[in-house]
């Protein structure tokens, strides 16, 4: 096997943007995140809902205006050729 083919293996501090500090292995010298389980919604139970009224109700505002009427189709009229005689 080659010697000094694969990266060397080690013990490093990741940082979050919260500030939070991990001890990880990783082939990197430093490892910094933007979020992490300290600050991330899912784990802390502080999920903020932008979406301030539901899918269903937005729907149905939205459609409940007064209705399209659908656009007429074209008729198209086939021109009879006259014979010459």
């Amino acid at each position: 096997m080659k010697e000094k083919t694969h990266p060397k293996y080690q013990i490093v501090e990741a940082a979050c943007a919260c500030g939070a500090i991990y001890q990880i292995g990783s082939t990197k010298d430093k490892i910094r995140v933007d979020i992490c389980s300290n600050c991330h919604p899912l784990f802390t139970g502080k999920q903020k809902l932008l979406d301030s009224e539901g899918r269903v109700e937005r729907f149905k505002k939205k459609y409940s205006q007064k209705p399209v009427a659908p656009k007429k189709k074209k008729v198209r009229v086939k021109k009879t050729d006259k014979k010459k005689k």
